[in-house]
């Protein structure tokens, strides 16, 4: 948990809880906040399975988890292949389209413009960051320079997209199977960083108040999207509802928050899982991608 991206301290949270989780069920659990001695940390105190909370770089995009595989430790998750493609949010939307799944229309641009390169509205976003940092929904050409330049602070790539107004769908993924899906709704603006982690800012309607054929072919595509980018362990699928385009798939989560706000923990909930349930069905599809497991977990 922890690291060194952006995402730290969302990851330090996660991290504590799923420690304090699986302390609960009897493991005996180290809480390793990672730093570039995690090698060492890892073999020095005889790890036996990894169980990965990290976000952002370096934790969800296929790094730690080349690491671990080189340590031959099984880890929560997916591969390191599933994980760099699910966090290149411009590779992942590629791969939709080539699969035939919906999602915004798009442009990738490799330096600033000064104009858009779609029609207002539009977000902008980083190519690879999570917890929606640094996206922008931009609704006005004066808008439009100041949401480049905090795009490509943190990214050489950024992703423009057609802005689709709709509801707000998350799908989680446990091991190949979905959980019933959220309807998220921010009481002001969308979705961003300060919705996500402040309590109150945002309604969870679990499940989601949506009729069978919809809430089972936006389930569908959920599991599609998953196996599309050869995902594994438990994973979140977000997705706009719109009313005129239908659902459009925006990206995966290869490792979704699981503090008290996170969304994960609440789909478990609507089917009776509790939070120590949940972070020890995700520990028992700990396994090596590019080997068999080692042993028993």
């Amino acid at each position: 948990m922890g690291g060194m991206s952006k995402e730290r301290d969302i990851s330090l949270k996660t991290g504590a809880a799923i420690a304090r989780a699986l302390s609960k069920k009897g493991y005996d659990v180290e809480a390793m906040d990672v730093s570039k001695e995690i090698s060492t940390h890892l073999t020095e105190n005889g790890i036996e399975v990894a169980f990965i909370a990290l976000h952002g770089k370096w934790g969800e995009d296929g790094t730690i988890q080349g690491l671990l595989e080189i340590l031959q430790i099984p880890y929560t998750g997916s591969g390191v292949m599933a994980s760099a493609i699910a966090m290149d949010k411009i590779i992942s939307k590629r791969l939709f389209k080539e699969a035939g799944l919906p999602t915004p229309a798009f442009n990738v641009l490799s330096q600033p413009t000064p104009a858009p390169p779609r029609s207002l509205p539009l977000v902008a976003k980083p190519a690879a960051e999570g917890s929606t940092i640094g996206v922008t929904i931009v609704r006005s050409r004066k808008a439009w320079k100041s949401a480049l330049d905090m795009a490509f602070q943190l990214d050489q790539k950024v992703l423009i997209e057609d802005y689709i107004a709709g509801k707000e769908i998350t799908a989680a993924i446990l091991n190949g199977e979905p959980l019933p899906l959220i309807h998220i709704e921010p009481k002001e603006g969308f979705y961003d960083f300060t919705s996500k982690y402040t309590p109150g800012k945002t309604l969870y309607h679990v499940p989601a108040s949506l009729d069978r054929d919809t809430d089972n072919n936006l389930k569908e595509l959920a599991v599609r999207a998953y196996e599309t980018l050869g995902c594994s362990g438990c994973a979140r699928v977000d997705m706009i509802l719109s009313e005129k385009a239908g659902p459009m798939i925006l990206e995966v989560n290869t490792i979704p928050g699981m503090t008290p706000t996170s969304l994960v923990p609440k789909a478990a909930n609507a089917v009776g899982m509790s939070f120590e349930d949940l972070t020890e069905a995700i520990l028992e599809t700990a396994s090596l991608k590019t080997g068999q497991p080692r042993g028993k977990v």
